[in-house]
């Protein structure tokens, strides 16, 4: 995998958030801003428009200008802490121009852990990690196999680690004020994490 596969990467992810804009504004009504859904379609069309024609080959870079693009045009929490994640991957990618499905896990897990760090957050909050982290866990636990089926899987396990947060009680941000009342409710964050990852398997 190579620059060009990073961009289709973010070019799929755009289409799957503005496919799902609705969805993800509806979701965050229920105890948030509910602007999420347009906040993600704009954050990520920036990122598509920053690296469009882009003949930088460093994946590092590719990413913390994605990462830069994203959180000027989102300067939401969540596009914030995607924000954090494409920056962690990043570096673990720095200097490279090629990459293998173990290199990517491990990007990956770079990039949840400088969400969990600066962020203080943890998967059974009731955020994105929430999906995102049994997703990254099954590419890591994919060593160096097929790059489709790894994804296939990880969007399954995305899927059902945002269907846990109903269950869940918010514990960060304004849903957070909600208490209790939070239990029942899926968490948006989590729905765009999931979205991230069965874009993934278009690749």
């Amino acid at each position: 995998m190579n620059s060009k596969d990073i961009i289709k990467a973010f070019e799929s992810i755009r289409r799957h958030i503005t496919e799902n804009e609705e969805y993800l504004t509806k979701l965050d009504r229920q105890n948030g801003d509910g602007d999420l859904g347009i906040s993600m379609k704009e954050g990520f069309t920036a990122v598509c428009n920053a690296l469009a024609g882009t003949d930088e080959s460093d994946l590092g870079k590719i990413l913390i200008k994605a990462a830069g693009a994203l959180n000027e045009a989102a300067p939401s929490s969540l596009g914030t802490i995607l924000s954090l994640a494409f920056s962690g991957m990043s570096r673990a990618l720095r200097g490279k121009r090629d990459m293998t499905l173990h290199d990517l896990a491990q990007a990956m897990e770079a990039g949840v852990q400088k969400i969990m760090d600066k962020a203080g957050s943890k998967p059974g909050e009731k955020t994105i990690l929430d999906a995102i982290c049994p997703a990254v866990q099954v590419f890591l636990d994919a060593g160096e196999g097929d790059f489709k089926e790894a994804a296939q899987k990880a969007a399954r396990a995305a899927a059902e680690g945002s269907e846990a947060t109903r269950q869940m009680r918010s514990v960060h941000g304004r849903a957070a004020y909600y208490g209790e009342q939070s239990v029942g409710i899926l968490d948006g964050g989590s729905v765009a994490g999931r979205l991230i990852f069965e874009a993934l398997t278009d690749l």
